[in-house]
């Protein structure tokens, strides 16, 4: 493991760890937008917006991620006269947007699951409860439910963001370079394998940091 070829690459190396940083920040906070419909047709009463989201999570997370993101990016292609025309055509052509859409996407079906399972698992009496105070149905889910719901599913959040840290080396795929993409351009022009050792080392500092910060989080939910 030779250091000075990190430190002559560190530039590199830096520029592709934002790009990591960036695209896995950006599909999380749209995969948490995309969560909160996904699960409210979750348990939705009626048949129509509970089958839709039945049918987005079998396919997203049934379905690869990579062969996801090759239908947004290569896939849209062929609907370009009716993108354009809709005025958001320049985020499928975009590598980087188009990954951003593919992982949020991707994490959204997976989060609402998550969510799901920790709402199912509350007792009902405390829907009961709240009702019977008087709370209406937003507040109950807001003071009541969510709040214990999240406590149940921070664990499992956690590691679907640290899924996501990892899965964003196949962005390579659609010729987006982060942090693993930049390193197979460094070994392809020195060929020295320490550069995959120095790349794992820093993904295991990343994804241990992810594991700090919400074990933090947690400690501060289950403190009250």
């Amino acid at each position: 493991m030779d250091t000075s070829l990190v430190i002559e690459n560190a530039a590199r190396l830096y520029d592709g760890f934002k790009l990591t940083l960036a695209l896995v920040g950006l599909s999380a906070i749209c995969a948490a937008i995309l969560t909160v419909p996904l699960v409210l047709g979750l348990r939705s009463n009626a048949w129509a917006p509970r089958a839709v989201s039945q049918t987005y999570l079998t396919f997203f997370r049934g379905s690869p991620l990579l062969a996801q993101l090759f239908l947004l990016y290569y896939g849209s292609g062929q609907f370009r006269p009716l993108l354009e025309d809709l005025g958001v055509w320049w985020l499928f052509r975009d590598a980087f947007f188009c990954s951003v859409l593919a992982f949020a996407l991707n994490s959204a079906a997976y989060t609402a699951a998550l969510v799901k399972g920790a709402i199912d698992g509350l007792p009902e009496g405390q829907w009961e409860a709240a009702t019977a105070l008087g709370l209406g149905w937003f507040t109950t889910l807001r003071k009541v439910i969510m709040p214990q719901a999240i406590r149940r599913a921070l664990p499992g959040y956690g590691n679907e963001i640290v899924l996501l840290i990892k899965a964003s080396s196949i962005t390579m795929a659609v010729t987006l370079y982060e942090l693993l993409g930049v390193v197979k351009v460094i070994y392809s022009r020195t060929f020295d394998i320490g550069i995959y050792i120095w790349a794992a080392v820093i993904y295991i500092c990343i994804v241990s940091a992810i594991r700090l910060a919400f074990r933090a989080i947690e400690q501060s939910f289950f403190r009250w």
